[in-house]
């Protein structure tokens, strides 16, 4: 017969099993007294709502039994904890750290007190109603006694105490405690736990490192579109779990919460041998590349990787040679992407492959596309046509596709309606989808940046230099790298840089709206060395460059130099636009006489900068 008094499990009470001793006292139902030869199905439930509402910090707590509230008072958890404590030690935990784990497992300890409350009060109701006095619990039995008893009795041998005091809920650590409850005593389960957060959750990894590690996450999170293996699955079900905890992936940068998380969807990793298993699998991680430091993003962002043979991590690894010149770097490309090792990940490659191979993009040129943006390997092939019709219609196709492909792999991970947005930026600005097309073609990474935060503000920054908004749209046909430069920093420094040589913003804007690439040009290398010759060595105004501001497109030494020294040696004057946009029959002929141009002498020192 069952003793009814909340159960969830019966367990098998045998009395010799305990490793305190009790004295002067007997458990019997119906007369069926445990002994050294039989067992008395003796169960125990442990009610956990009161837990689960609680929090840990709280002095006084209340615990149920049967239908009655009662407050739980100092001394009965100081007693526990004492108690639990003891138990600890009997497991062979040190006296110092028993104390620790008794006093950060509060719901271990409310459990152990309402059962001992429980049992109490099923003794006394035995009482009044004028039970046999060998059916009760004695309950002038020591307190700390019974506590032992109850905690024997649960038949983890102090593991979820353990669990408890690294964090884990009390229903986590009964989950995990199912898979490790005869693999490991108590000490060996602290021993590998140690151990486990030593190798994967280093203290001294860097907060880089997990950025990196989350926005990875949350990029596979947003474009995965294929079919999962039964290991994508379960990881995508532990990114899941984190996401929906208070502070979502962020937890995962955090070293004892990461391990929580991380042991909660993936428990049997405690069971896995420390030499014979985890240290080799790390070893081969290393061998391939991969920084001791970088390892513990990889195993977080794909736990199965611990739990494979060795042989199967390193027929995964070998698979990645399909993509070219992966064999050369495999760090690179699973620190970005370390579920690339998967199988769904795999085969969903061959499919990327041949559907780029069907609209004419080389293999070659596809995995360099799939180096840079990864996050391709998880996109399915429908998803990636809808992208490619889209650029078909604004006319680019073959060459020009894997060229868009190659540079901003990312705009095919984009939704068509983000993608169409753009294009209707350019339309409302008078661009037909030839010329949008040809922006496509030249500058892809347009089309991935946001119209409000990024375009809108280029073409305010546009209108605040003084360039009319009729010629806007010429600038950006001529230029349209300009909507993907920066803003705060670079623009601003070419127009600062002009007007400390003297322009003014309108001779600027007008600078802009004839040839707006100079807004490119590195200071340092481009204009500041131009500009001095132009001044000290040519002894020409500044302001010609507003007259002609292609100039700082031409070669200073290839084409500069060798003019200004053709028609100083002649004593020619012209206009820099008559100088530099001739090509050198038409400049041999106009200022030399000749067809064809002369090897020009070397420059004096007067004219070198």
């Amino acid at each position: 017969m069952l003793l009814p008094i909340h159960t969830n499990c019966f367990l098998p009470l045998v009395y010799a099993a305990f490793p305190h001793k009790i004295q002067d006292v007997r458990f019997m139902v119906n007369n069926c007294a445990p002994t050294f030869t039989k067992y008395c199905q003796f169960g125990i439930h442990y009610s956990y709502y009161y837990y689960h509402h609680t929090t840990t910090r709280r002095r006084r707590s209340y615990c149920r039994s049967g239908m009655r509230d009662t407050v739980v008072s100092d001394w009965e958890l100081q007693e526990g904890r004492i108690a639990v404590s003891i138990f600890l030690q009997q497991m062979g935990v040190s006296a110092e750290e028993s104390k620790s784990i008794a006093s950060n497992s509060p719901a271990y300890l409310n459990m152990l007190v309402e059962s001992v409350r429980d049992l109490e009060h099923f003794s006394s109701s035995m009482l009044d109603a004028n039970a046999n006095a060998d059916g009760a619990f004695n309950l002038n039995f020591n307190y700390r006694d019974k506590i032992l008893h109850i905690a024997a009795l649960k038949g983890d041998n102090g593991k979820l105490a353990y669990l408890e005091s690294l964090g884990f809920t009390l229903s986590s650590s009964m989950n995990v405690a199912r898979y490790i409850s005869s693999a490991h005593t108590l000490l060996s389960l602290i021993n590998k736990v140690t151990s486990i957060k030593q190798l994967l959750f280093p203290p001294a990894h860097t907060t880089h490192h997990y950025q990196l590690l989350i926005k990875n996450i949350r990029l596979i999170m947003t474009h995965l579109s294929i079919s999962l293996d039964e290991d994508m699955q379960h990881t995508f079900s532990f990114f899941e779990k984190v996401q929906a905890r208070r502070g979502g992936l962020n937890i995962l940068a955090s070293q004892d919460a990461a391990f929580r998380c991380f042991i909660e969807s993936f428990p049997r990793i405690l069971l896995l041998s420390l030499n014979n298993h985890i240290s080799p699998t790390l070893d081969i991680l290393q061998n391939i590349g991969i920084p001791a430091d970088r390892i513990p993003n990889i195993i977080l962002a794909f736990p199965p990787i611990l739990l494979w043979n060795v042989e199967l991590l390193q027929t995964r690894v070998l698979a990645l040679n399909q993509i070219d010149g992966v064999d050369k770097d495999y760090a690179k490309l699973m620190l970005k992407y370390p579920w690339v090792l998967s199988t769904s990940i795999q085969e969903n490659y061959k499919e990327v492959l041949a559907f780029l191979h069907s609209v004419k993009v080389p293999k070659t040129w596809t995995d360099r596309a799939i180096k840079r943006q990864p996050q391709l390997l998880g996109c399915s092939t429908s998803k990636l046509k809808l992208m490619v019709d889209q650029f078909a219609e604004l006319g680019v196709q073959r060459k020009k596709l894997y060229q868009v492909i190659t540079r901003s792999p990312q705009l095919l991970l984009q939704k068509p309606e983000d993608f169409l947005q753009v294009v209707m930026f350019f339309e409302n600005m008078g661009f037909d989808k030839e010329n949008i097309g040809r922006i496509l073609a030249r500058c892809p990474e347009i089309f991935a940046t946001s119209i409000s935060k990024t375009l809108q503000s280029k073409i305010e920054f546009l209108s605040r230099i003084e360039v009319s908004k009729a010629y806007i749209p010429l600038v950006i046909r001529k230029y349209p790298e300009l909507l993907v430069s920066d803003i705060n920093k670079t623009l601003p420094q070419r127009i600062v840089y002009f007007m400390k040589v003297g322009l003014s913003e309108k001779e600027i804007a007008l600078m802009v709206r004839k040839f707006s690439p100079l807004l490119g040009y590195s200071i340092k290398e481009v204009l500041m060395p131009k500009l001095e010759f132009l001044v000290n060595s040519m002894k020409r105004p500044v302001r010609d460059v507003v007259r002609y501001p292609r100039y700082f497109s031409y070669s200073l030494e290839k084409k500069i130099k060798p003019r200004y020294r053709v028609l100083k040696g002649r004593n020619i004057e012209c206009s820099l636009k008559d100088m530099l946009a001739k090509n050198d029959e038409e400049f041999a002929a106009a200022f030399m006489g000749v067809g064809k141009m002369l090897v020009c002498p070397p420059l004096s020192s007067h004219d070198k900068l």
